[in-house]
């Protein structure tokens, strides 16, 4: 059986503990980088006119929200952290521990159940300074790192 590494980890912890939501996991191989992306949805039931964060307007009767987060070798990853929910790091060849990738597995199942929730309570809100966004809480994604398992789960190989 060949090795667990971050890659196959995170793939089958993800399909395990998040199978509701539409997810994409995006190995980048040059950037050494790993993208978690996710989607969700709204019914924007009045076809109310929505600014997006680049200022778009949209009236569509579905709502969809994309964000992603990255794991990142720091010393060979690039990145803009403005284009990420939580850019989170790893220790190159080494990988992460595994009960930290469990923790941003976790995490990221609250965040998005949280979102969901806040872009539909967005979406009913009619006031002009109703604003929805995600938030990652660096804090409460630490808090949830058990010490159970802190064994590595190294890089892949190619």
């Amino acid at each position: 059986m060949a090795k667990e590494t971050m890659v196959t980890y995170l793939d089958n912890y993800l399909n395990k503990k998040i199978p509701d939501y539409e997810l994409a996991l995006d190995w980048n191989t040059r950037n050494h980088s790993f993208e978690i992306a996710f989607r969700i949805y709204g019914e924007n039931k009045g076809q109310v006119e929505i600014d997006d964060v680049d200022g778009v307007a949209s009236e569509e009767e579905i709502i969809e929200f994309e964000d992603a987060i990255l794991l990142v070798d720091p010393e060979k990853s690039t990145y803009d952290s403005e284009d990420f929910l939580a850019v989170i790091p790893y220790e190159g060849k080494k990988g992460m521990k595994k009960n930290e990738l469990t923790a941003v597995v976790d995490y990221l199942k609250e965040v998005i159940e949280e979102g969901q929730s806040d872009l539909l309570d967005f979406l009913a809100d009619d006031s002009e300074d109703a604003i929805f966004e995600m938030k990652w809480d660096d804090a409460v994604f630490k808090a949830l790192i058990k010490p159970t398992d802190s064994s590595y789960l190294p890089y892949p190989s190619y």
